[in-house]
């Protein structure tokens, strides 16, 4: 009894390191986030979209397409699943690859925008290089010397 309370205990020590670690918590938090942001891009693509692309295509339904494979013709996929039919649906399919397409295509260009912000805020404003007062071409900040037209470089002529 003894021993078990002792594994029961070391158990709950090792459980709760397991659980703190940062990588645990920011797993944790990805899911959370990345399940907030799947609503943001089913969203995009059904609400903004979808409709877009039913106004260019004049409300082409792709979703409703179907091959029974019993031979006989039906009005529906419902009509057919109602009679028993074996049905090939390949309008789901091809909807479900187009809204695929399109979260891929909304995620991306959310990562490339993200990215140029963060691009934005990461770049500091470089220091502007000193001209050689000569030939008025860029300098290292030590030089001496000039590299295009070989000219010394005073410390005075540097800061002009």
């Amino acid at each position: 009894m003894e021993r078990l309370k002792k594994d029961g205990a070391g158990f709950l020590k090792d459980f709760q390191q397991f659980a703190l670690k940062g990588n645990v918590i920011n797993l944790a938090i990805g899911v959370i986030v990345g399940a907030a942001f799947g609503k943001i891009v089913s969203s995009l693509v059904s609400d903004v979209f979808m409709p877009l692309i039913g106004l260019l295509t004049g409300g082409i339904d792709v979703s409703g397409a179907f091959l029974p494979l019993d031979g006989k013709a039906y009005p529906s996929i419902a009509a057919a699943a109602a009679a028993g039919a074996p049905t090939l649906n390949y309008g789901l399919f091809l909807q479900n690859v187009i809204d695929f397409m399109l979260a891929a295509l909304s995620i991306f260009i959310m990562i490339r925008l993200l990215g140029k912000l963060n691009r934005k805020k990461d770049e500091a404003p470089a220091d502007p290089q000193p001209a050689c007062p000569y030939c008025k071409m860029e300098v290292s900040a030590g030089a001496s010397r000039c590299p295009y037209c070989t000219s010394h470089i005073s410390e005075t002529a540097k800061m002009l």
